[in-house]
């Protein structure tokens, strides 16, 4: 298994993998599939506008994906990103999802991001677990932010910092 910067022709495979979560789970509230090309805009956007994508590769293959995005607008923002980890169905436990965290982790650091930020779903408690495993805390829930398949879901926010010092600017 390899972690690399995603290239627009891992579209494909990035849409593959977050379309069964977007169908079929509560994973993420969004209920919009995302297209090849939707896909590809963001591996673009995010690597070029402050952001990074990375993938997994297994035999070649894309099994999964972390990227992550300028958290809320606004200069005062501009040290917080909030990131996205999809693994594909059956790939969990193999260390691919520690070995992304890892890596943009690492990516973020390099460029001076102070704290990563993680929503996730109240109803995958796995996510919850895997991401206090890597290091994130828990630091708010919000009550029924989001609605998918009929029923209101909380939202679970976890952070993770990632510098001790603050830049001066």
């Amino acid at each position: 298994m390899t972690v690399r910067d995603a290239r627009p022709a891992d579209a494909t495979d990035v849409a593959r993998i977050a379309n069964h979560y977007i169908r079929n789970t509560s994973v993420t509230f969004t209920t919009c599939e995302k297209s090849r090309d939707i896909a590809r805009d963001e591996i673009v956007t995010r690597r070029t506008e402050g952001g990074a994508f990375l993938v997994a590769e297994t035999g070649g293959r894309v099994t999964g994906f972390a990227t992550y995005f300028p958290f809320r607008a606004g200069p005062g923002y501009s040290w917080t990103r909030e990131l996205t980890i999809l693994l594909e169905p059956g790939a969990e436990g193999r260390g691919l999802g520690r070995d992304l965290i890892t890596a943009l982790a690492a990516k973020a650091t390099a460029v001076g991001v102070h704290s990563l930020i993680a929503g996730i779903s109240a109803e995958n408690p796995r996510a919850i677990d895997f991401h206090a495993a890597m290091g994130f805390s828990e630091v708010g829930r919000i009550p029924e932010a989001g609605r998918k398949f009929n029923r209101w879901i909380d939202l679970v926010l976890m952070q993770k910092f990632l510098s001790e010092v603050s830049p001066t600017s």
